[in-house]
């Protein structure tokens, strides 16, 4: 009976023996799934990138199973605060930091402080401001974008350096397709000596150089009218892209398509600057949000941190035009170097409340541009609903 006993012990230490080295005793590691929500075009040079990180990924972070969604741009927002509030959405999506203020005070985006401490030492601090409301972090940087002045160097072989200069191609007949847009000519307004907001974010755009940019704009508006010149960034898109028009101003998210069409005919410069002093466009931070509901935020940080990292930075600038938002990338490309002079004297976007006070109230550019409205009645107007 011993006997017996003594060889079937054999017998199990021996199996055991034999699938511990053939690894038939441990469970396969489960991989961690991130859900994860982006608005890049399809097709588009920034899909382009990301689709080819993603695809990296799969070796780099072999324990993380990354489900991306494309949502478009316009819905992206909406769609995720409707499914937060829900008590679902996304474990993470990247964005502008277009509202991220109001929706940390909401309590749509995680606060992410201690999560990430420690690990941001690479970033610039520009780039973390961006991802902070109230000395809080809710995201991780990813990249900066501004309006700048795209040019076609075989149309347009050096940039206007002041507004007056611009001015002054337009009515020699250069096509150039200037953005009329709340966003896209925000810039114009420093150039003129203009602001929206004083220290304490009180509207002030009626104290003098808001009315004359908007005038100015106006000028260029009729003239682009007149010719039959794009007046926004999606309808200049194609004619700057075939050589139509010499020159754009967009933000830097749109380069890939630009470089790809024109290559090195391709260059960029700072907007204009005016009799007020150089433009300051809106300077907004990409990066990545956490939904409070995650059960995942470790997770998602790590592929946040994999997708924001120096390899990672450098695909997003090489092939989508991305300004980096780390201080550890090798910045060779001179469009990118262009971009980065013109982010300079950028105006960093606030995450206040107030902002809506300027989307509320000054977007309506048409009663300037088409129904004649004096630019300074209308930025009275704006400026007194704004304080009401």
């Amino acid at each position: 009976m011993k006997k017996s006993l003594l060889a079937l012990i054999s017998v199990l230490l021996i199996a055991s023996f034999v699938l511990a080295a053939c690894g038939g005793g441990a469970a396969p590691a489960q991989k961690k799934t991130v859900t994860f929500w982006h608005a890049y075009g399809t097709g588009s040079a920034e899909e382009v990138a990301l689709t080819k990180l993603l695809e990296q990924a799969k070796t780099d972070l072999p324990n993380y199973e990354i489900n991306a969604l494309q949502v478009p741009f316009n819905d992206i927002f909406n769609k995720y605060r409707t499914d937060v509030a829900a008590g679902g959405g996304p474990d993470m999506f990247i964005a502008p930091n277009d509202d991220l203020g109001n929706d940390a005070r909401a309590g749509l985006i995680a606060d992410i402080t201690d999560l990430a401490k420690g690990k941001l030492d690479a970033y610039a601090p520009l780039s973390v401001e961006g991802m902070s409301v109230e000395g809080k972090l809710y995201g991780i940087p990813e990249s900066l974008k501004a309006v700048a002045f795209w040019y076609n160097k075989d149309m347009l072989p050096a940039a206007p350096k002041t507004t007056d200069e611009l001015k002054a191609l337009m009515e020699g007949g250069t096509p150039i397709s200037i953005s009329y847009g709340c966003y896209h000519h925000w810039g114009f307004f420093g150039a003129f000596g203009g602001k929206i907001f004083d220290s304490n974010w009180k509207v002030v755009a009626d104290q003098g150089g808001v009315a004359d940019a908007m005038s100015y704009l106006n000028d260029l508006y009729q003239i682009s009218k007149a010719n039959g010149w794009p007046k926004n960034d999606s309808d200049g898109l194609a004619p700057f892209s075939e050589g139509k028009v010499a020159a754009i101003t967009n933000g830097n998210w749109a380069m890939g398509d630009y470089k790809k069409a024109l290559g090195d005919k391709l260059a960029v410069a700072p907007l204009p600057s005016g009799p007020g002093g150089p433009s300051n466009p809106l300077l907004g931070v990409d990066g990545f949000y956490f939904n409070p509901n995650s059960a995942n935020k470790e997770a998602a940080l790590e592929v946040a941190l994999y997708l924001t990292g120096k390899n990672a930075q450098l695909i997003m600038m090489n092939e989508a035009g991305h300004v980096p938002a780390r201080t550890d990338v090798e910045i060779t490309d001179p469009l990118i170097k262009g971009l980065v002079e013109a982010f300079k004297t950028g105006y960093v976007r606030p995450q206040v409340p107030q902002l809506g006070l300027y989307w509320s109230n000054f977007c309506g550019t048409d009663e300037v541009f088409e129904k004649g409205v004096p630019a300074a009645d209308w930025v009275a107007t704006g400026t007194a609903n704004a304080n009401k």
